[in-house]
Order: structure tokens, then sequence, then C-alpha cells
């Protein structure tokens, strides 16, 4: 049974923290500003801001901040300043005793898909896959993506399309979310916070790689059993894309549709999903129905 955290309220504190690559001060309060115009009351972390070579902060202190924002009663959210790297370094340090008792909402993408995974596999735990702290600028605060994560945290449930895409596979499913960026998943393949993806929607997207890894990482997850008995796929942006000097020969999307050919589930590709401005916030764990038609994609969440 998963467990859903208690949806926000105005009032509410949200916790700011930086648990991997280090962000700009000026640009966290940017952000803070905008939760608390929603309404919320916001803590900033003493991660954010703060620089340790790549990282926000040594492994031991951004343990301490998120293990202290998790088992904070007050704190109903976390919503993460950035990804980049370092949530592996120190997953397996986390304890969850209180966090499962009082389970809240962990919100962010990208790095983050490491912890929104042993939430979902080890804790039964719903999380939300969004926008963080380093995608609320003056630019974004007030676009519907931004905004999803608002209606997210306040319970309101999802209902999101895209336009077809000529790759699309046509089809109806229904299931929980589980993914986010593809590199992360397959860091993960073989160790305790692997999905069980059975009849679940699994989500893809990623960020600068190149089109060959992107081939390698979807082959280990198809041999770990990832793509085998999914009821759907959603892939989502694949972004500032790399070649080597002699081209690889398919694109991403490509690549994607010939790893998934022998199945029937429905995918769709092209889904505002991913490092960019059109990340729409998606409940992990949560059940949801995929549409992929002639007409349209639709995403929705269902009880």
């Amino acid at each position: 049974m998963i467990k859903i955290p208690p949806y926000l309220k105005k009032g509410d504190l949200i916790g700011v923290t930086c648990s991997s690559s280090k962000m700009d001060l000026q640009v966290a309060e940017y952000a803070a500003g905008v939760l608390a115009s929603w309404g919320f009351r916001v803590h900033l972390g003493i991660t954010v801001g703060t620089s340790f070579h790549n990282f926000s902060a040594p492994d031991e202190l951004r343990l301490e901040e998120l293990q202290d924002m998790m088992d904070d009663p007050e704190i109903k959210a976390i919503v993460f300043g950035r990804g980049g790297y370092g949530m592996i370094c120190i997953l397996d340090k986390i304890d969850f005793f209180r966090f499962r008792k009082h389970p809240k909402w962990i919100c962010g993408y990208s790095d983050i898909t490491a912890l929104h995974a042993h939430l979902l596999q080890r804790q039964q735990i719903a999380s939300i896959h969004s926008t963080m702290c380093s995608g609320i600028t003056p630019s974004t605060f007030e676009n519907i993506y931004v905004n999803s994560l608002r209606e997210a945290l306040l319970g309101k449930r999802s209902r999101y399309t895209c336009p077809v895409h000529p790759m699309n596979r046509q089809g109806k499913a229904t299931g929980r979310l589980t993914g986010g960026n593809l590199s992360l998943l397959a860091n993960i393949t073989g160790s305790r916070s692997q999905v069980n993806t059975k009849g679940k929607i699994l989500v893809l997207e990623d960020i600068g790689e190149y089109r060959y890894n992107v081939d390698r990482m979807m082959y280990n997850l198809k041999r770990a059993g990832w793509l085998d008995k999914l009821a759907g796929l959603i892939v989502g942006s694949f972004t500032e894309e790399h070649e080597t000097e002699t081209p690889f020969g398919q694109t991403e999307y490509e690549i994607i549709r010939n790893m998934v050919k022998e199945y029937d589930y429905p995918v769709c590709y092209g889904f505002p999903v991913g490092h960019q401005e059109q990340n729409v916030a998606l409940k992990l764990g949560v059940q949801h129905e995929l549409k992929v038609n002639g007409k349209e994609v639709s995403l929705r969440e269902v009880k």
C-alpha cells in the first residue's frame, strides 16, 4: 500500500535544501519568495548558497540537513534547490524511521530521481517529480509548469495533455508513475533502490548525454527488467545531446523506440517533463491513466 503524504494548506512550512550540487543564494531566495507568495512559509537550509567543490557542502552536512528536514514535524514538504550530483552519496545513510510514520512531500527531479525511486521501492511513499528552486525564475514563476508544483502540493488532481508525436504507440494504461532521469535509473540498477516496474507507467528524460551512452543506458534498463512488464512509457525531453566525431546514427527517441518495439504497451514521446522549462509536476507512486491516440496524449491522476 502506497502512502500518500498529507497535502499542504496555506501557512504550512516548506524546507529548501541542496542535497546535491551547489546553487546561488540569490536564485534560491527568489524561488523562496515565489513559494511564499503561494501562501507557504519557507525555511532555507544552511546548504543553500554554500559551496564544497561541486557539492553544496560535504556529505555529512548535506545528510544532516536533509535528515533534519525529513524528521522535523513542522516542515510539511521539502523542495530541493537543484540537482546536479550528490544524492547517491548519502542515500543509504538516511534514516526513514520517523519519515515513514509522518511522510511529507519530497519535490525535485534530475539527481533527486534516486531518492524518488528509493522512497517508492523501499518505503512505499509517494513523492513529486517537479521543478526545483533553480527552475523558479523571473521568467518562469507565473507559467503553468511552475504552477503545477503549487497545485500538486495543494492536492489538486493533475490532468496533462501534449501533442501527438509520430513515433507514439497508441493505447491506454493505468498504473502508478515511476522513473525520472535515465542516468540515475541506470545508476541505481541492481541496487536495493531499483523499482519493480511491473504494472507501472515509467517516465524517462535526460540532459547532456552522448547518444551512444543513451543507447547503453537503455540496454541496461532492458537487461535489468525495467521495460518488460510496464503498463506504459512516457518519454520526456532529451536536451543538450552530444555526438561523437562519428554520429551514432539514431536520435534519443529512435533509440528508445527500437528498445521497446517488441512490447505492446502505449508509448508517448515529447511529454512536457525534463530539463527544460516545460516540466510538469508528476506525483510518483500515485495511480494515473495514460491515453495515447491519434488526436492527443493525456495523463490524468486517478483514485
